[in-house]
C-alpha cells in the first residue's frame, strides 16, 4: 500500500494530476475493504472510510465540503465515466484546480459547484491512508487483507517471472 501512495505523491509532484487524482480516488476503496473480512470494497465502506480518515480535513463554516458520499459519487463519475459530475452529488461539479503560484483555490463552495486544489486533495488522501496504515497496524484482518493485496515486487514473483520488477 505504501508503494501505492509514494507513486501517488510522485504523479502529484510531476504534476501528472489525472493519474494522481484518479489514484486517490481508489484509495478508500482500497482501504475500506482491507479493513473487513470478506475484503471486498462496497460504496459504504468507501464513505465510511472517507468519512472518519479524510473528510475532517474539509471542514466549512461548521459544515464538511467533501463528505464521504459526496467523493464516492464524484469517485464513481470520474473513473467509470470520466466525467465531473454526478446526479446524486450535492453539488452540480467539483471542479479540481491545479495548483498556482499566484493564488490557492481550495474547498470553497462557488455557486453550485465545490473547487478544490487536486493537489492538496490528493496529500490528504495520502496523509489520510498513512494514518490509517499506523492505526490498522495491530489489526489481524487488515494484516491478513495487506498480505493478500496487490504489491510490487523488485525481483520478480517465483515461479512466474524472477530478475525484474513485477506488480502482482
Amino acid at each position: 500500500m505504501r508503494d501505492v501512495l509514494n507513486q501517488i505523491r510522485a504523479a502529484n509532484d510531476a504534476g501528472l494530476y489525472y493519474v494522481a487524482l484518479f489514484s486517490a480516488l481508489a484509495v478508500p476503496d482500497i482501504c475500506g475493504a482491507i479493513e473487513t473480512q470478506d475484503g471486498a470494497a462496497t460504496g459504504q465502506k468507501y464513505k465510511a472510510c472517507f468519512d472518519r480518515w479524510v473528510a475532517p480535513k474539509y471542514s466549512f463554516h461548521g459544515g464538511t465540503t467533501i463528505t464521504g458520499e459526496v467523493c464516492y459519487y464524484y469517485r464513481c463519475a470520474a473513473l467509470h465515466q470520466g466525467r465531473a459530475t454526478h446526479p446524486r452529488m450535492q453539488y452540480s461539479r467539483i471542479v479540481f484546480v491545479e495548483p498556482n503560484p499566484r493564488f490557492i483555490m481550495h474547498n470553497n463552495v462557488m455557486n453550485d459547484a465545490l473547487n478544490i486544489d487536486v493537489k492538496a486533495f490528493c496529500e490528504d488522501i495520502i496523509s489520510a491512508c498513512e494514518a490509517w496504515l499506523t492505526a490498522a497496524a495491530a489489526d489481524p484482518t487488515v494484516q491478513n487483507n495487506l498480505a493478500s493485496s496487490m504489491q510490487r515486487s523488485p525481483q520478480g514473483l517465483s515461479p512466474y517471472i524472477v530478475g525484474i520488477p513485477v506488480i502482482a
